[in-house]
């Protein structure tokens, strides 16, 4: 038996390889081994020259796909025996034949899709793997540039143990290069990027790949991109702005690769496909490393690279998740709230920039929760104790303060009317009320105050006012209102302006903002008064005019105070112009008047500025309402102001301290009866107008219409009397019977339609003179006589109908225990006081 035969086929086959592995050259000289070779290893030994200048054999390297694609089951062995080969080139410092390597098996995974091309994968990996962690540059590039082309195939079926840990801290620590040359430099770290871009773009798509949002992957692929951008030319970061879609300015040829292009826009272009890709669960996983990169590199001061980065989150970040990059912001200023005050201001700054961009896709719960963490930081930061003595410190809390205002004014922008409207109310029931509280805590809650009212004066500025029973509810008019009296002036400053821009629709507050007799020149934008404003008139008119006349009276009121009390009664003149409104301002008017010639304690000044408060609102009141008599009645008391008092005019403060109210002449000031006899010329109802004694209250009841002319006297025959109460509704607040002033018959009813109704008008007018003329020069003792006798007459009734009940028949179990309860003298003996029946 020979040797041979005592050899296994397959000890044979692996002693004939070894011996020929060491003569793999296609050029050796024992052609009788290339003839014994596997024909994949001679296919892939034919793809190399024999001059590495010359490059890679094109029909050979044909010839090898061609036997790749109609023989699948020999991919891994080809991508086996090449990685052999490019390790033994790499070691052997053969850089034209590595080259010359990697664009065969970048051909042969473009070329072949099948399903065994995973086993592939693993040695082309491998053989990128080999080209990072070499120390030349241009291996680097390469290897970088073939995963890229890896990354664009779609697999047919995914690796389900395939791990990228190593390319993705390779590839990161390729963008923090630091090569000596520039060139180099910049293609190093074009080339880091380019890994990123492809380990995302691989791992992203396929949840049954390695999650590449894991932390420990996130915090080296953000970190990474930011230090590019954070070196792009500083015009390109202060001019983000200027981009109204965050798009960067140049865009990166990923096909071809264009190696002129800048780290810093690459990066960008990176950090947006990485945002746009995350999911709500992933999005914490991306900016947690954003924050801790510019809190470790301090770049929060200045804030203008910050500011870039979010913009780029903020425009890149599917649309329904941007609202959770201002939640982390907010959670991050929640955190850093020991920090320092530029830190923090530098923080809300980036917020109030961002913001605007959140607050479309901002619903229900997230948007109180903003402003709620907003206000928060505010009181956080005004009750925090500063050093008084530290000026800087002091002025660098206050700018945070004012950021975070801006950031809430910015925020409520870009939201809905009725969001706004919300939010408003939100702010004012935060601010401190008028209560009692801690003097020591005084001075911070008066801060608080002024600061909480300034967010909602921001919020009110970007407010359009359409409604005003939308625009102030009962439930906002009421705190308004209240914290319109406390004794902080600048307070009450800031609500009058709030209610400006509440009040304002057709922009006439810059020219409401100084009391002006010119009316003619203001050049006023006004509408007619809709239904539904003239019922919120009838219903909270009249009040804001109290709270007005309150804010007048106060000791301490100043000249700011009046100018805004004035353009807010100037603004419901021109927007509310009802004939209810007409009446009530002129009583206002009087009222206001009143209070500059009564009020003594009030500063000179301010006395003065009164009379000019008065003339100017009943002038603007005139034209508003298109009254001539009233027009020309205002323009004689102009005119003799402007003769014998010019400084009843305008705000004059050097003839202030000079002027004596009881030298006013009686033509320089308003006159009631002479404004009623203008209403009356002009046809206007003056019901509501009489002499005012004391500050204005449009609660006040007025008793000088004599109910003895539309009503019935009292009953004087008791057998009249119904005690079964089927007439009990005559009783009732607010249902008032109407009786008929003469007998209801045939020929009154053909008396009333032959009569024309100017007749009835001039009839019931007459009335009107009848009962103002009897007030109006009747003595004062007289009417007290008159009434005096009402009310016995009123007291001898009661008594009547209550001894008829008390002599009724027994047989009533309630009357009769009332009776025996009651043995001192009954209730019905004592008379009623004045009060009850005047």
């Amino acid at each position: 038996m020979s040797v041979w035969s005592t050899l296994s086929d397959s000890s044979f086959l692996e002693m004939l390889d070894s011996v020929l592995s060491k003569c793999d050259a296609s050029h050796c000289c024992c052609g009788c081994c290339a003839a014994l070779r596997p024909r994949y290893k001679r296919l892939v030994d034919n793809i190399f020259p024999v001059n590495p200048e010359d490059g890679l054999v094109r029909s050979n390297m044909d010839k090898l796909t061609f036997y790749s694609m109609s023989s699948p089951e020999k991919l891994d062995r080809i991508g086996e025996y090449l990685a052999q080969r490019v390790s033994r080139d790499i070691y052997r410092h053969r850089n034209p034949m590595v080259i010359i390597a990697m664009e065969a098996m970048d051909q042969l995974l473009l070329a072949c899709h099948a399903q065994s091309l995973n086993l592939f994968v693993e040695s082309f990996l491998k053989t990128v793997q080999k080209l990072l962690e070499t120390t030349e540059p241009a291996l680097q590039i390469l290897a970088s540039q073939s995963f890229v082309k890896f990354a664009n195939i779609e697999e047919d079926t995914p690796s389900y143990h395939r791990r990228y840990d190593f390319f993705v801290s390779k590839f990161a620590s390729l963008c923090h290069s630091n090569h000596p040359e520039v060139d180099v430099l910049n293609s190093l770290r074009l080339a880091g990027l380019r890994g990123i871009q492809g380990v995302v773009r691989k791992t992203v798509s396929d949840d049954l790949v390695e999650n590449i949002w894991e932390p420990v992957h996130m915090d080296k692929i953000v970190p990474s991109l930011l230090y590019n951008m954070q070196h792009a030319r500083p015009r390109r970061i202060s001019n983000d702005d200027n981009s109204p879609n965050g798009l960067p300015e140049e865009q990166v040829d990923s096909e071809n690769g264009a190696r002129n292009i800048d780290p810093s826009a690459l990066a960008e272009n990176c950090l947006r496909e990485l945002v746009g890709r995350a999911s709500f669960g992933n999005i914490r996983s991306v900016i947690k490393p954003v924050f801790k990169h510019l809190d470790l590199h301090e770049l929060w001061v200045p804030n203008d690279f910050a500011i870039y980065t979010f913009r780029v989150i903020m425009y890149s970040i599917q649309v329904q998740y941007s609202y959770a990059v201002v939640e982390n912001l907010m959670m991050h200023l929640d955190t850093s709230s020991r920090s320092r005050a530029k830190v923090r201001t530098s923080m809300a700054n980036v917020l109030a920039k961002i913001i605007a961009i959140a607050a479309g896709e901002s619903v229900g719960p997230s948007v109180l929760e903003i402003v709620n963490s907003l206000l928060k930081h505010l009181k956080q930061s005004i009750m925090s104790p500063i050093p008084v003595d530290d000026k800087e410190a002091v002025t660098d809390e206050k700018h945070f303060q004012e950021s975070l205002i801006s950031a809430l004014a910015e925020f409520a922008y870009h939201l809905p009317d009725y969001q706004k409207i919300e939010i408003m109310m939100f702010i004012i029931g935060g601010t401190p009320g008028t209560g009692k509280s801690d003097p020591e805590n005084v001075p911070a809650e008066t801060l608080l105050q002024h600061m909480l009212l300034k967010c909602l004066l921001k919020v009110s500025h970007k407010y359009k006012s359409t409604n005003f029973s939308t625009s102030l509810p009962l439930t906002f008019l009421d705190p308004l209102l209240r914290t319109s009296l406390v004794q902080d002036a600048y307070v009450r400053v800031l609500v009058q302006e709030i209610l400006h821009c509440l009040l304002d629709r057709h922009d006439n507050r810059s020219k409401l903002k100084k009391p002006s007799v010119e009316i003619c020149d203001l050049n006023l934008a006004i509408d007619k008064c809709s239904r539904a404003d003239s019922l919120f008139y009838k219903n909270h008119g009249s009040r804001i005019l109290v709270n007005l006349s309150e804010s007048l009276d106060l000791n301490n009121v100043t000249r700011e105070n009046i100018e805004a009390i004035y353009c807010t009664a100037a603004l419901i003149c021109v927007e509310l112009a009802t004939d209810e409104m007409l009446v009530d301002i002129l009583r206002w008017a009087l009222a206001v008047q009143d209070v500059a010639l009564t009020n003594t304690m009030l500063h000179p000044k301010n006395r003065l500025s009164l009379h000019v408060v008065a003339i100017s609102i009943v002038t603007l009141a005139s034209h508003t309402m298109n009254v001539t008599t009233l027009v020309e009645y205002s323009s004689k008391v102009v005119s003799a102001r402007n003769g014998s008092a010019p400084h009843l005019l305008n705000f004059n403060e050097s003839s202030a301290e000079s002027i004596q109210q009881d030298a006013i002449s009686p033509e320089c000031l308003l006159d009631f009866n002479a404004i009623a006899d203008c209403m009356k010329e002009a046809g206007r109802d003056i019901m509501g107008m009489i002499p005012l004694q004391g500050p204005f209250n449009a609660n006040q009841r007025y008793s000088w219409a004599d109910s003895s002319v539309n009503q019935p006297s009292s009953f004087t025959d008791l057998s009249n009397i119904n005690l079964d109460g089927s007439e009990s509704n005559t009783s009732s607040p607010g249902l008032a019977r109407r009786y008929a002033e003469e007998e209801v018959t045939f020929e009154a009813l053909k008396k009333v339609l032959a009569e024309p109704v100017e007749s009835r008008r001039e009839a019931e007018y007459e009335k009107r003179q009848v009962i103002c003329e009897k007030f109006r020069n009747t003595p004062f003792q007289q009417l007290v006589a008159s009434s005096q006798s009402k009310g016995d007459v009123l007291n001898d009734t009661l008594n009547q109908i209550l001894t008829r009940i008390s002599v009724m028949p027994c047989g009533q179990p309630e009357l009769n225990a009332v009776q025996h309860n009651n043995q001192s003298l009954p209730h019905y003996g004592n008379n009623f006081p004045d009060l009850f029946v005047y």
